[in-house]
């Protein structure tokens, strides 16, 4: 980031990081820029458990939607492991089979041929939305 180390009071993200390769640098960024005592809120997608094989083996729809989610303990793991403190999990819910429609790609998971019912249920209940909130020590 094209930001000063220890300038700014707040970092915010709205469900990109998942997106990221590097999280773990995302995350290192984000506590070089804030101040001491600076405050990390982040909304994002993770995974409460490893996606279906069918999901993974449908490209289109795991890169379109899903590309990047790691599960929630390895996410919370990697902000505590760059520094930060009181990682907060803010919130924490399912998603709606029908938010894993990709707006953007134009693809969906409920698009992939031949998927039953089960099979989309297992989908949804491996995608979880959460919010963190989290300080940069002083």
């Amino acid at each position: 980031m094209p930001v000063a180390d220890n300038y700014v009071d707040v970092v915010i993200s709205n469900c990109v990081i998942n997106l990221v390769p590097n999280k773990r640098m995302v995350f290192k960024e984000a506590f070089r820029v804030l101040k001491p005592g600076g405050r990390l809120s982040v909304s994002d997608v993770v995974l409460a458990r490893e996606l279906p094989e069918f999901v993974k083996r449908s490209s289109e729809a795991y890169i379109g939607c899903l590309a990047g989610a790691i599960m929630m303990e390895e996410y919370l793991e990697i902000i505590r492991n760059v520094g930060f403190r009181s990682v907060k999990l803010v919130e924490k819910s399912g998603f709606p089979i029908e938010s894993l429609i990709c707006e953007s790609s134009g693809s969906s998971i409920i698009e992939i041929p031949k998927i039953s019912q089960e099979q989309l249920r297992e989908v949804e209940d491996s995608v979880l939305s959460i919010k963190i909130s989290a300080i940069k020590p002083f």
